[in-house]
């Protein structure tokens, strides 16, 4: 994941900040990647897979009537999850994931590939509507749905990006 985890984690520590993680289509693969850092327990704690409506609804706080009137896989539902883990855990900064692996599940309108990440922090917020290669097998879709996550949270962060 091009070591990006390293950089959150330098990030993270020199600032005595905390993160957490809130995903549904990347199902705990950005959470992995995280706590591969050695003392990554310094700034993560409370992470969700809320994979369904319904742990979305209850332990991050996302409104039926958004689920309802977006869809799961939406920017406004990518909003409610990552200020919900906020409000929920205490966390300074938070990031949350919500799109479709495939290889079922997409429409015209909702294509399998697309993924809506946003990261927040108690005073704002930022979302990134991407598309990636439909194409690729799901493993391969989730790997580059978390790539592209930890790249933004990286860049929400630091207001760098990551070139390497």
């Amino acid at each position: 994941m091009n070591n990006i985890e390293f950089k959150i984690a330098e990030f993270l520590i020199e600032r005595n900040k905390t993160l957490s993680v809130a995903e549904s289509c990347t199902g705990g693969l950005i959470s992995s990647v995280l706590t591969d850092v050695s003392g990554s327990s310094a700034y993560t704690g409370i992470n969700f897979v809320t994979y369904s409506n319904f742990a979305k609804q209850k332990y991050l706080g996302v409104s039926a009537a958004t689920l309802e009137k977006y869809g799961a896989v939406s920017p406004q539902t990518a909003l409610e999850m990552a200020l919900g883990l906020i409000k929920n855990t205490g966390a300074d900064f938070s990031l949350s994931t919500t799109g479709i692996a495939g290889p079922t599940g997409g429409t015209e309108e909702k294509p399998v590939g697309l993924i809506y990440i946003c990261s927040a922090s108690k005073n704002k917020h930022k979302i990134l509507k991407k598309t990636v290669n439909s194409n690729l097998g799901r493993t391969q879709i989730k790997r580059q749905f978390a790539e592209c996550a930890l790249e933004f949270l990286y860049e929400f962060l630091t207001g760098e990006t990551n070139h390497e």
